[in-house]
């Protein structure tokens, strides 16, 4: 079955060892890394898998529609190249006056002796994200972009500074390197 092809459109490659299904307005996107979901849908566009591509199309010419249109297929870009390659976030611990001691405890990221507090300071891991601790280094990583994203947000949220001048007091958990993109 061809699909007409809309007054604007956008072709996305799928690679062999990557399944696009589409349907309800819902993507599902299968490979080697896994399985992801999303839902996109909107009157003024269509989805369609034709051949070893999908399409993204508008039959308007308007700008709101051809930006969403954009929007949309830079998700399923996005969601086929975290089936097949993955993402990746490098964080490194940075302490001038404490040590600081991080770990990961199921869904949680703990931090401990963050500028000598008693306390713990934690962050959520989001979805099905690793996140791996190795001396000053932390590594993110998953096959969903925004969920790598949000947890390294999270941790560095976590180490945020507050009474104390950021200049001098530059303690912390930092993102260094974003790979994948």
């Amino acid at each position: 079955m061809s699909e007409v092809r809309g007054l604007h459109t956008d072709e996305i490659e799928v690679p062999d060892k990557v399944q696009v299904i589409v349907g309800d307005g819902v993507v599902n996107v299968k490979g080697p890394l896994g399985e992801q979901s999303r839902k996109l849908s909107s009157p003024y566009l269509r989805i369609a898998v034709e051949g070893g591509s999908v399409l993204v199309m508008s039959d308007t010419g308007r700008a709101r529609h051809r930006a969403l249109l954009g929007t949309y297929a830079a998700h399923i870009r996005n969601m086929i190249h975290g089936v097949t390659e993955g993402f990746e976030t490098r964080m490194k611990i940075v302490y001038a006056h404490f040590p600081i001691k991080a770990s990961v405890k199921g869904e949680v990221f703990v931090i401990e002796n963050f500028l000598g507090e008693k306390h713990l300071r934690k962050a959520k891991i989001v979805g099905k994200t690793k996140v791996v601790v190795k001396g000053d280094q932390v590594t993110v990583s998953g096959s969903n972009l925004e969920d790598v994203g949000q947890t390294a947000a999270n941790i560095e949220r976590a180490t945020r500074i507050k009474g104390f001048d950021p200049r001098i007091f530059q303690d912390g958990i930092y993102v260094t390197e974003k790979a994948g993109r």
